[in-house]
């Protein structure tokens, strides 16, 4: 089986994602850490040297590459991924697939993506907490009913990392 963890940025993809992987004993991906090393660049110079329409198609095309070759696997995929190419519908599709929307609110998503912005070029220029409210809140709309396609939803609000592991494990199984 492989296991895609869809979400808006700071959602835990990575993190739950890794741990979920170590106690399924299955290996960990994360898409965009994929294109990277195919790539030879990190997707922000992708996105500045070559576009987000060249970066779109290429994550397109790994993701059904690595939906047909992988097994046992838990697929960390970006913010963005269900939202562009009809990604969606490719997860959804796909045999041996499991799709999880690691949900959280508007407040957690921005208390978490305040502290880490300068490591995130999509957000690096919000000032303040208002404005970051702002931003997320229009991209989460936007992107939501891509995100709420998932099989499976499971919150990370007020939760720590290994909750939400146990609480995906019990989903699944």
């Amino acid at each position: 089986m492989i296991i895609v963890l869809i979400g808006y940025m700071a959602s835990g993809k990575t993190s739950i994602g890794k741990k979920l992987a170590e106690k399924l004993n299955y290996n960990f991906l994360d898409l965009d850490d994929f294109i990277e090393e195919r790539e030879n660049m990190s997707v922000t110079d992708v996105f500045k040297e070559k576009g987000e329409i060249y970066f779109r198609k290429q994550e397109s095309q790994y993701l059904n590459r690595l939906l047909k070759s992988k097994n046992n696997t838990i697929l960390s995929v970006g913010g963005g991924t269900p939202c562009y190419s009809g990604n969606i519908d490719v997860i959804l599709s796909a045999k041996n697939v499991k799709s999880i929307y690691l949900k959280a609110s508007l407040t957690t998503l921005v208390n978490k993506l305040m502290s880490k912005k300068a490591t995130r070029p999509l957000i690096a220029h919000i000032e303040t907490t208002e404005e970051m409210t702002a931003f997320i809140g229009k991209h989460l709309f936007e992107r939501i009913q891509f995100y709420n396609q998932a099989e499976i939803k499971v919150s990370i609000d007020n939760k720590t990392k290994d909750d939400v592991v146990e609480d995906i494990i019990l989903e699944l199984f």
